[in-house]
């Protein structure tokens, strides 16, 4: 079921909630706009809710691997609010879907007037570092197959659907490999009954079966937000 709501807002303090609301927005984000690249000055601050947005790092052979997916848990751009206004990487809508937006001056104003809502931003920017981190370990270490099938269950947290609109080139630049490296393991996939892929889209139909053949970064990532996220409302 589509998601409707960021948990890192509703994360945040009663206080910092009631600060914050004037200045947020509802937007809706078509899939692969791209909200900044390399090097752009970032003005505008998203909450996904149901979007899904890569941070992707794209080398001059025209490849683009990305780094780290932000979706309902997390924040895209914040780091323009704590004065890290130069983006150092392209954020591309992966999957289409609502967002809640305001400008990087507006977070940063409440920001600077309250220690805990400073306190989950810099939190979250690491959290996104640490995922950077297990992306490239996974890269290095672990096999396609392993590494689709984490990609996929994180997508799917992140967009509340078994039904994810990527065709194989996408996921092959997401991963990093060739389109045909991706088309075998879908096929694979696909012949164990954990999926099934027509026409540009991919439907999740095992999911236990793909945590089982994922590897240990999906876990990981997973925990690493779950930690992020855990307590203030107060």
């Amino acid at each position: 079921m589509p998601t409707s709501t960021n948990l890192l807002l509703e994360s945040l303090s009663l206080g910092d909630t009631a600060a914050l609301q004037p200045y947020l927005k509802p937007i809706y984000l078509e899939q692969k706009t791209v909200l900044f690249d390399v090097g752009d000055e970032v003005r505008s601050v998203y909450f996904p809710t149901g979007a899904v947005v890569s941070l992707v790092v794209s080398l001059s052979s025209g490849e683009s691997v990305e780094g780290a997916m932000v979706g309902r848990d997390g924040v895209v751009g914040a780091l323009a609010s704590l004065d890290g206004k130069t983006s150092f990487s392209r954020a591309i809508i992966q999957l289409g879907g609502t967002a809640i937006v305001c400008t990087a001056e507006e977070l940063k104003g409440v920001a600077l007037q309250s220690h805990t809502m400073l306190s989950r931003l810099i939190r979250h920017e690491q959290t996104v570092y640490a995922q950077a981190q297990q992306s490239a370990a996974c890269m290095a270490a672990h096999d396609v197959e392993a590494r689709l099938c984490r990609w996929m269950l994180r997508a799917r947290d992140l967009s509340g659907s078994d039904m994810l609109p990527f065709t194989q080139e996408f996921l092959g630049e997401m991963l990093g490999v060739r389109r045909n490296s991706a088309t075998v393991v879908a096929h694979t996939l696909q012949e164990a009954g954990m999926i099934k892929y027509s026409r540009g889209k991919i439907q999740i139909l095992d999911v236990q079966g793909l945590k089982d053949a994922s590897c240990e970064c999906y876990a990981a990532v997973k925990g690493q937000y779950a930690t992020m996220l855990g307590p203030p409302r107060k």
